[in-house]
């Protein structure tokens, strides 16, 4: 690898052990196999611009593992309630796996509220987000799920994913199980067909 990408291992790296907000200039280079600081200036421009770059693969490699976690479920036995609560069993599954992750995105955002490179890249990764969880809730390929589908079911997914993520991340113990989620999403709807 070169000196761009041993930067941007290095700076994934201390995303995942120490969180945006303490990731120093001096733990990248360390991380990154002794890097001149001098170096990110030249290939990044600045820390935050390289954390931002690393965040991006960081969130495309976590993308890529929620994809597996509904793509495992396409298709599974059972109808639609255990396919459900089998999807959100494996989700819940990645946030004890991909915990440092699931952190770095929370931390991410808070510090979008003081960045104007991070904070659309946040925006856009939430339009995804919607996007991928509307087509596995329908059963249409991603391309071809209308505005109105994202913008209900998809938001409205992102949404239990999103809360049920936050819940695990702060108290495992007691954060919902898929069968738990199922059963409250039953009595909401119940709620609302009365």
């Amino acid at each position: 690898m070169g000196n761009r990408e041993d930067l941007l291992a290095g700076a994934k790296a201390c995303l995942i052990e120490k969180g945006w907000a303490r990731t120093t200039v001096r733990d990248i280079t360390a991380a990154s196999g002794g890097v001149s600081m001098a170096a990110i200036g030249y290939h990044f421009g600045s820390r935050e611009a390289l954390l931002t770059a690393a965040f991006t693969e960081a969130m495309d490699e976590w993308g890529q593992e929620i994809g597996r976690a509904l793509a495992g479920q396409a298709r599974p036995g059972g109808g639609p309630v255990e396919q459900f609560e089998a999807m959100w069993s494996q989700m819940i599954e990645s946030f004890n796996v991909l915990r440092p992750l699931w952190l770095a995105s929370v931390e991410a955002l808070v510090q979008a509220e003081h960045s104007p490179t991070l904070r659309p890249l946040m925006a856009s990764s939430q339009a995804e987000g919607r996007r991928g969880i509307a087509a596995w809730f329908t059963g249409v390929e991603e391309a071809a799920v209308d505005e109105a589908t994202v913008r209900t079911v998809g938001s409205a997914g992102l949404a239990l994913l999103s809360g049920t993520m936050m819940q695990w991340l702060v108290d495992p113990d007691s954060a919902p199980s898929g069968a738990d989620l199922v059963a409250g999403l039953r009595t909401i709807a119940a709620g609302l067909e009365s």
